[in-house]
């Protein structure tokens, strides 16, 4: 029987990301950055706009629709503004306007302005750090909805804000950006493929874990049984080659934890890797795990064919 990766893979060059994937992958990177920027940017507009009602900088005090943004501006995230108290808010405000606002005399708005968008770009870029990762899940996740769909196979969807497992609509378009997981019925019984969840056995976060359960038969007592487990992934979609070694460090610790846990159970699920920056060195350590059977399947996750691959053999095991 052929081996899964065979499928798509010839050599351990097969693995190896091309330039041409880098530099489409920087660009796709810029292009969600500059998609998240664009509330922060009309909100700076809007503060922009109503703080021109102000004469001077005192008189921001009296504008109560902006008090939110100042808060921003005095260096405030949301999050640390829910712990504090409204003469502590003001304070900030204050010292905003007495150390940085007023000294700028009629430039003020555009201090202002500057400093409230200093403030929301430190959140954007926290929110970017996890950006990889999530740009590859939405692409594996858009394949095996494809697949799925294109199997006549209904499935269920999990929905990482409300936890709710709702059926997956005809016009499926955007459902993996709020997706957290995926259930549907195949030749070989009930599956469910959960993103990011934390494996009693390993005692680690496993960025893709197959089970042999339906979506409804799911429960903290269900997911302790080592023998519910069919497949356990790691998805790495850092695309920059500089910190390729580091991504594959921690996934290929994370699949031997995997290994040593399970093989103390007597117990071998399928193990596979997803990678979106794979460099030579990788690519030929990844392909020897697979010959050894150390790994079931890999894939680079820029390579269209691969993921494709993949998620056929996920939702046909």
């Amino acid at each position: 029987m052929l081996k899964p990766y065979l499928r798509h893979l010839k050599s351990s060059g097969d693995l190896k990301t091309a330039y041409e994937a880098v530099r489409a992958g920087f660009v796709a990177l810029a292009l969600e950055k500059n998609r998240r920027a664009t509330p922060h940017i009309a909100e700076a507009q809007a503060l922009s706009s109503a703080a021109r009602k102000a004469k001077a900088p005192a008189e921001l005090l009296k504008i109560a629709d902006i008090q939110a943004g100042l808060l921003t501006a005095a260096g405030i995230s949301d999050k640390a503004a829910g712990y504090l108290r409204e003469s502590d808010k003001r304070e900030a405000i204050d010292g905003l306007i007495k150390n940085f606002l007023e000294p700028a005399g009629v430039r003020f708005v555009e201090e202002l302005v500057f400093r409230f968008l200093l403030i929301r770009g430190d959140t954007l870029g926290g929110s970017m750090r996890n950006i990889g990762g999530f740009m590859a899940q939405k692409k594996l996740t858009r394949a095996l909805l494809a697949y799925l769909r294109l199997s006549g196979l209904r499935c269920h969807w999990l929905h990482k804000d409300t936890g709710n497992w709702v059926g997956l609509p005809t016009d499926n378009s955007d459902v993996e950006l709020s997706l957290r997981g995926l259930s549907w019925l195949g030749t070989r019984g009930p599956r469910t493929l959960l993103y990011n969840i934390n494996v009693p056995l390993v005692k680690n976060n496993i960025d893709l874990t197959l089970l042999n359960f339906s979506f409804d038969q799911l429960s903290p007592e269900i997911i302790r049984v080592p023998t519910c487990y069919i497949a356990l992934g790691e998805l790495k979609g850092g695309i920059d080659p500089a910190g390729a070694d580091e991504h594959w460090k921690t996934a290929r610790t994370a699949l031997e934890r995997i290994h040593r846990a399970f093989t103390r159970k007597k117990l071998k699920p399928n193990t596979f890797f997803i990678g979106a920056a794979i460099e030579a060195k990788m690519a030929a350590e990844i392909w020897e795990m697979l010959e050894r059977g150390e790994l079931e399947n890999a894939a680079n996750l820029t390579s269209d064919d691969h993921i494709a691959s993949v998620a056929s053999w996920l939702c046909n095991l």
